[in-house]
């Protein structure tokens, strides 16, 4: 995944516990870890429908130019799915490890924010409902959707509790 990839560290001691258990009583976790990456998908996917951050932050506005000549249903979204940038984010899973996120080379600009500069002319040039643009820079903010949300590691520790539960019976 080139284009941005989130790693984090599992947090909430009943849920690290639970792992650490189910790894003492199954000699392959990888399945289990293929459902948080579903369920982290799922929920990555959620954040775009509702134009939110993993802290359920609404997203910065589009500017009313852009809005106004966009295509698709909203914010980062060119379809209702397919393609773009909500339909690449997936998920590669290990033993104990999940990441996820997207192949798409402009993902990070959108995760993190940037400012765009020309890199071979004197201006960038795009156009907007009024027409034809030229700026020195533009500036993207900051949109973040990956991350763990209080949904995901609720979702996270559900799954991990529930194998540790089928694999004890």
């Amino acid at each position: 995944m080139a284009g941005v990839t989130l790693e984090t560290k599992m947090v909430g001691d009943a849920a690290i516990r639970a792992f650490r258990q189910l790894g003492r009583v199954m000699s392959n976790t990888t399945p289990i870890m293929r459902a948080v990456g579903v369920g982290l998908v799922e929920g990555t996917h959620t954040r775009f429908e509702q134009a939110v951050d993993p802290e359920g932050n609404p997203w910065a506005p589009l500017l009313p130019a852009y809005k106004a000549i966009k295509r698709g249903p909203g914010i980062l979204r060119e379809s209702a799915m397919r393609g773009g940038l909500m339909g690449s984010i997936t998920f590669r899973a290990g033993a104990d490890t999940v990441e996820v996120g997207t192949n798409k080379i402009y993902a990070a600009v959108h995760q993190y924010g940037a400012t765009i500069v020309p890199v071979k002319a004197t201006h960038l040039r795009f156009f907007l409902s009024g027409g034809l643009v030229e700026a020195d820079s533009v500036t993207i903010p900051a949109r973040p959707y990956l991350g763990v949300s209080t949904e995901d590691a609720r979702m996270i520790e559900e799954t991990i509790v529930d194998a540790l539960d089928r694999a004890m019976r």
